[in-house]
């Protein structure tokens, strides 16, 4: 049974936490404080038995996520370009029973390590209903990582609307789908547009399930 509640649409944003808008300029140290906290906040989901998507030998198992050294290049100010006026389309998933409703929000340009990046930046028409989370943002990507070090299937980065014409990056907090832990999610499949060409060695890397004897 596809499990398909606002909890696992959000795959971790009601778990660990939206990401909050972020000031234009922070030190590394700071930055680095930050990302700590963050996955200090996902490893305290994960071992809790209410919002973990672990499997139950898994869950026993778990210690804490495996992730790549904090690596404040990641942290990016990117140029933000609206795209007002998009029309709706069914975001597809790991499964054929869930297909939400999603719109194409911005773009984000930016240089990464010498190459110059665009990926498209979502928004979810159920979660901009609620309140709480009505300027989420979601960035799902894939790159030359997938597969070896991180999730064959690409991981997400949460945004906030900014107020200008600017966004904060965080892919030192690129996250898995819950999927990668437990196939009975249904996780949003990474648009072809935001495959990159470039490896991301940052955020949380692949799990490994536990084996069964």
């Amino acid at each position: 049974m596809i499990k398909t509640t606002l909890k696992n649409l959000t795959l971790g944003l009601l778990a660990f936490g939206m990401a909050m808008p972020v000031l234009a300029q922070k030190n590394d140290r700071v930055i680095t404080r930050e990302i700590q906290h963050y996955r200090d906040s996902l490893n305290t989901a994960f071992k809790n038995p209410d919002k973990s998507p672990l499997l139950p030998d898994d869950f026993k198992a778990f210690d804490s996520l495996s992730v790549f050294p904090a690596n404040t290049d990641y942290y990016i100010r990117a140029k933000f370009v609206r795209t007002p006026n998009q029309e709706p389309f069914r975001m597809a998933t790991t499964s054929p029973d869930r297909n939400p409703w999603y719109e194409k929000y911005g773009e984000a340009h930016f240089d990464l390590n010498g190459n110059n990046i665009s990926v498209n930046i979502y928004q979810s028409h159920e979660l901009r209903k609620t309140e709480k989370y009505r300027n989420y943002l979601f960035l799902p990507f894939r790159d030359k990582t997938n597969g070896n070090t991180t999730y064959g299937g690409g991981r997400y980065v949460e945004l906030s609307i900014p107020k200008g014409d600017s966004i904060t990056i965080g892919f030192n907090k690129a996250y898995n789908p819950y999927c990668a832990y437990n196939a009975s999610y249904a996780c949003p499949l990474v648009p072809v547009d935001n495959h990159l060409s470039i490896e991301v060695p940052t955020g949380v890397k692949a799990f490994k399930t536990k084996k069964k004897k």
